[in-house]
Parts: C-alpha cells; sequence; structure tokens
C-alpha cells in the first residue's frame, strides 16, 4: 500500500469516527417516531454565560459600549441620543441593533425624541444594509422582558436583521455552524463606510 493509499485509508476512518451516532434510549411510555435533534452548543446561550450579572447600567454592555472606540464597540453610527451596533452574536450578516444611549428596559419609557431617534436610524440602517449586502427582506423588532425573548431585558434595543432567502435554514441547528461570509470588523466598516 503506498503512503498516499494509507493516508486516504486513515481520514476515511477519522471521518466515520466523527459521525453522530443515533442513540437509542427506553423510557417511559411508548415510542412516538419522532426525531430528536439535540443541539448541546445552544446550553451556554441557556445558561446565560456572557450575560450581565444584574440589570444596573454598570453590569450593562449596551451602557459600556458607546465608551469604547467605535471599531472596537463595533458601533457603525452614534447619532445624539441613540447609536447603532453589530450584534456581536449576529443571526445574519450585518444584524445591527438600534440602542438608546440612556439605560431604559422598556420602549413605552422612551422618550418622544429618543423614540423619533430610534425610528430614524432603524430606517436608516435599513437603506445602508440594502445598498451594501442587496437582502431579499428585513427582519426589524424589539424584544421586550425575558419572557419576550430579550437577551438584555434591561436595556432596550431594536434589531435590524438583513434577511435572504434560504439564508440561515437548518445551518444552526444542523450544521452547527453560523453562516457569516465575513468578520464582524469588515462587516461594520462596510456599513460605516456606506451610512453616508
Amino acid at each position: 500500500m503506498t503512503v498516499e493509499e494509507q493516508g486516504q485509508q486513515s481520514d476515511r476512518r477519522v471521518s466515520e469516527q466523527s459521525r453522530p451516532v443515533a442513540v437509542h434510549q427506553d423510557g417511559i411510555g411508548r415510542p412516538d417516531d419522532v426525531e430528536r435533534l439535540w443541539t448541546p452548543y445552544r446550553i451556554s446561550y441557556i445558561r446565560g454565560e456572557n450575560k450581565p450579572a444584574d440589570a444596573s447600567a454598570e453590569e450593562c454592555p449596551f451602557c459600556r459600549i458607546p465608551t469604547l472606540a467605535d471599531d472596537a464597540g463595533l458601533i457603525v453610527h452614534r447619532g445624539e441620543l441613540c447609536f447603532v451596533v453589530l450584534n456581536l452574536y449576529p443571526y445574519a450578516p450585518g444584524h445591527v441593533m438600534v440602542c438608546p444611549y440612556r439605560h431604559v428596559a422598556n420602549y413605552v419609557d422612551t422618550t418622544v425624541e429618543e423614540a423619533a431617534e430610534m425610528a430614524a436610524l432603524t430606517k436608516r440602517a435599513v437603506e445602508t444594509l440594502k445598498r451594501v449586502s442587496s437582502p431579499a427582506g428585513f427582519n426589524i423588532g424589539m424584544n421586550q422582558g425575558a419572557a419576550g425573548g430579550a437577551g438584555i431585558a434591561a436595556h432596550l434595543h431594536q434589531h435590524v436583521v438583513p434577511r435572504w432567502v434560504g439564508d440561515q435554514n437548518f445551518m444552526p441547528i444542523i450544521g452547527r455552524t453560523k453562516t457569516l461570509p465575513e468578520l464582524l470588523g469588515d462587516t461594520r466598516q462596510l456599513l460605516v463606510d456606506a451610512w453616508a
């Protein structure tokens, strides 16, 4: 056997060993013919790792980010009352958030001026993302409170997520992969350059 054939045989063994193995467990009740897709990598999100220790402004990443340089904080644009920042854990490439500088949790507690600037910056983010990456659509919204899905409920933030047909599909679940085609710093620079 040649060295090349030995390498190919070794590659096949490693590939076969790394395949998921179906585990059948007996339990209470009848089998239900439902397949289970286990996603143990999501446990860190469920456990709340990297979340603020409490709801105070001192622990809040959205209060800390504006104190950083724009590139270090992934800030795309600073307004008078609000700023636009890339999501550190993006759902899709170009996923930004519009946040008031003020540590406020609920949309109804924003001032008229804050709400107006959040709306204006959201529109501007959509326009900029359209120019930069031509998405087919957007998800725009706020998750209010922990029960409403807010990862950081203590500080209001509006998500602007560009979408493409078939963009994420099952990649994060089955492939355990987020499909982000460029580094966050590169995405930030593209948006900063196109913001004007």
